[in-house]
Parts: C-alpha cells; structure tokens; sequence
C-alpha cells in the first residue's frame, strides 16, 4: 500500500548564501551556487513567472498545505500567487509586486498578522489592497474594523476558498464604488458629501432611517456613513436590522455622531460598525480617512490635498509621545537599544531586568500603557511574569507585547495562553516594533 510522490528539484539556485555541493567522484568541478535568505520560509508560487500587469495574491500563511489550498484557488479565480510564511516580508514583497489582493493567517512565525494588517492599512501604497483574514482566531469583527475585506474561519474548505477569491477578484475589477451618506441634517449632508466626494466614488444620500435601509435593499453599495439621530429610528436600530440581513450584515459602517456614547453603548457599537468617529475638530479628517480605507481607495488616484491629509494621519507617532513603555529584558545591552529607539519617538522608558521588578514597578507605575516582555529570562521567564501580571486585576486590559528568540508555533501559542497581547521575534525589527506600538496604542 502506500501513496507516491513526485518531487521537483531547481536546476539551480541564486542569491545570497552559498550552498556546498558535494562533487562526484570522476565528474567535473561542481560550481559554487548560493541559497535565498528566503527559501525556508517560500513555497511554490508564481513569483518567477509573472508578467507585469498580470493580478496576483500575495499568500501570507505558514501552513504549507493551506498555502498549497491558497495557490490553487487563486489560480481558479485567475489570479497569480506570491506565497510567504514570514509577516515582515509581506509589505516588502506588496511594494515589488503590486498584489491586488492578500490573504492573511493572524498566527505567523514572527509576528501576529494583526501587525501586518496594521502595516498594510498604515502604508499610503498598499492599504487600498483588499485583505482576507484566515485564522482559527474567531474575532472576526477586530479584523474587519481594522480595514480587513473578509474573514474566514480555519479550518474551511476548498469551495468557501473559491467563493471568497472569486469575490475578491471581482470586487477589485474596475468600477465607480458606491457611498450612502444617512444624515437628517441638510446642512451635514452637504458637508459630509463634499468632503467624501471623488469621480471614483457614486454618492447617495438618505435623510431617514428608513429610506437608508430601503436604499441599501434595492442596490449594492460598499460602504455606509451613518448618524446615530435619526428622525424615524435610532443608528442603533438601523444597525440591528442590517445585523438581521445577511445582505447587509458585512457592508463597511462608519458611525459619524456629535452623540456622547456611555461605555455600553460604545462596546455595543464596536460590535455592529466597523469605526465610530466623533463630530469635532479634527472629525472631518478622520472621517475622510476611515471612508477612503473602507473603500479601499488607492491613494495615488486621490487628489494632492487629500493625499496629504492621509500622509499627516498616518505618518504622525503623536499617538507614541510622551507614553511610558515598561522594557523587560535580563541583558542590558537589549535594554539599551529598545530605550534608545522609544526614547527617539519621545517615549518615556521604564526597565526592569527580572520579572519580580517588571511586576513590582507596574504595582506602582499607573501611567505603564504598554510593556515590552522578553520571554527567555532566569529564575522567573517571560510566560510566568504575563501570568502573573494578567492575575491582576488593575492590570489585565494592559498591553503586553512577548520578545521571543523562539520563533516556532508552540512557542508563540505559549505566549498567548499566558496572556501576551502580541509577539515579536528576535532580533526585533524597529519598524515592526512600532507599528506594533501603534496598534495597540490606537486611540
């Protein structure tokens, strides 16, 4: 019995690291040839074969038979595939190649694909990219207000794959995208269509409850600005009756309201829309922001001053300023450079070198947003400090970011049942660092 197997070797190999082979007795001398830095982590894709123009996917997955899956269904939807495990080399490789669309796993050897989603949404060149979210992580709402396009549960199969590839490849085919503004206000209406407006964009507007939920019934629209006071209903009703349709249950809505929300409101909110903006003075920026990225507008096509606006968003570490940042980590020379990095984007930087300090300045440092926890540490390490820290109460919501030098799946899995927020491998990339920093410190 048994199964048989067919194995494709290259011809050759070319890039940076050399690679001995082996002569053989009698046979001419056998060139030296060098191995890619990247082979470990690649699997078969078209990276090799593809013409410029031709609409690819770019695979960021480290599960060989899911990316096989991946490659396949991509090609049945006519799409070119770029597969990697690694999420620091997803934004390099969507600069080189252009992807039209992504497909990402959230649990990736260096980082979680959270990172990476926030990376792409962060980059004025990429975060137009449609992002398919494939994970056995279930929380699919977090995924799509940080401007993921879908979500898929692992395991699925192969013909929930094609479905959602086939969505993707039509949904970023060219056409005019469609905007329902619901806001009684005459005056807001015109304001709101004013700033939104674009020749790539269709706009509607509704001045009722009602009519909104009409509007969206009778054609297709890809994404939704709502204001919680309406004449007939509540923004809230008109949420649950879209929750109720499973037309509507997945359209982009951004809830836009001078409204103060009490915290029940604001969590119930966070659980039917996928951004809330609140009327004020910096309002309208962000307004145009979380619209264009719902959109999946392509900043390049958007005019100078609009392209301006996003690049001050998004370019701006005001949100890193004068933070304080707990750095754990038993060797002081990693102590020092993480301190010289923060301390550069103006953070305030507190150190502890063993777990019992870490836990003991959080005690008496309220003002600690996040921590940075070096997981190889002696007598109390990494995972047994998170513990600890999470079983208090005052410090359970606190963000807590595992540097690990282990970079394999047990590991990584390890970090989060003990509590971690997120996890980067050693050695840190400063540019992952902080758009790890930024994610968690968002508003």
């Amino acid at each position: 019995m048994g199964s048989t197997f067919t194995l494709f070797l290259p011809t050759m190999y070319t890039g940076p690291r050399t690679a001995v082979r082996q002569p053989v007795p009698g046979a001419a001398p056998v060139p030296q040839v060098a191995l890619p830095e990247h082979l470990a982590d690649q699997f078969p894709d078209d990276r090799h074969n593809l013409q410029p123009g031709e609409p690819t996917l770019l695979i960021v997955e480290d599960d060989p038979n899911y990316a096989g899956i991946l490659v396949d269904a991509a090609h049945a939807a006519g799409l070119k595939a770029l597969v990697t495990a690694r999420g620091a080399e997803a934004l390099d490789l969507a600069l080189e190649y252009r992807p039209v669309a992504m497909s990402l796993d959230i649990f990736l050897p260096d980082m979680l694909g959270w990172n990476v989603l926030s990376q792409f949404k962060r980059t004025l060149e990429t975060r137009h990219i449609p992002v398919q979210i494939l994970s056995m992580d279930e929380d699919r709402q977090q995924g799509l207000a940080r401007g993921a396009f879908s979500y898929l549960n692992k395991p699925t199969t192969t013909e929930g794959l094609s479905a959602a590839l086939s969505k993707i490849s039509e949904y970023v085919k060219p056409r005019r995208k469609r905007l329902l503004i619901a806001e009684d206000n005459e005056a807001e209406r015109m304001s709101v269509s004013e700033l939104l407006s674009h020749p790539d964009i269709e706009l509607d507007t509704a001045a009722t409850g009602q009519e909104a939920l009409d509007k969206l019934r009778e054609s297709r629209f890809d994404c939704m600005v709502l204001d919680l006071r309406l004449p007939d209903m509540s923004g809230f009703e008109v949420l649950e009756q879209m929750q109720a349709d499973p037309a509507l249950a997945d359209l982009p809505v951004v809830v836009f309201t001078g409204r103060d929300l009490n915290p029940d409101e604001d969590a119930q909110l966070h659980t039917m829309a996928r951004s809330i903006v609140v009327k004020g003075a910096a309002s309208p920026e962000r307004l145009f922001d979380e619209t264009a990225l719902f959109l999946h507008q392509v900043a390049a096509d958007l005019p100078a001053d609009k392209q301006k606006l996003l690049e001050r968003l998004h370019a701006s570490d005001e949100m890193l300023a004068g933070r304080t940042v707990l750095v754990v980590d038993d060797d002081t020379r990693n102590i020092f450079a993480l301190s010289s990095a923060l301390e550069r984007r103006n953070m305030h930087v507190l150190t502890a070198t063993t777990g019992q300090e870490a836990i003991s300045i959080l005690e008496n440092s309220p003002e600690v947003a996040i921590v940075l926890m070096d997981i190889m540490m002696p007598e109390m390490d990494g995972y047994e400090t998170i513990a600890q820290i999470r079983g208090k109460p005052a410090l359970r919501r606190l963000p807590i970011i595992a540097l690990t030098a282990k970079a394999m799946k047990g590991d990584r899995e390890k970090c989060l049942e003990a509590g971690a927020s997120d996890y980067l491998a050693k050695p840190v990339n400063t540019e992952q660092l902080f758009s790890a920093l930024r994610l968690w410190l968002h508003r």
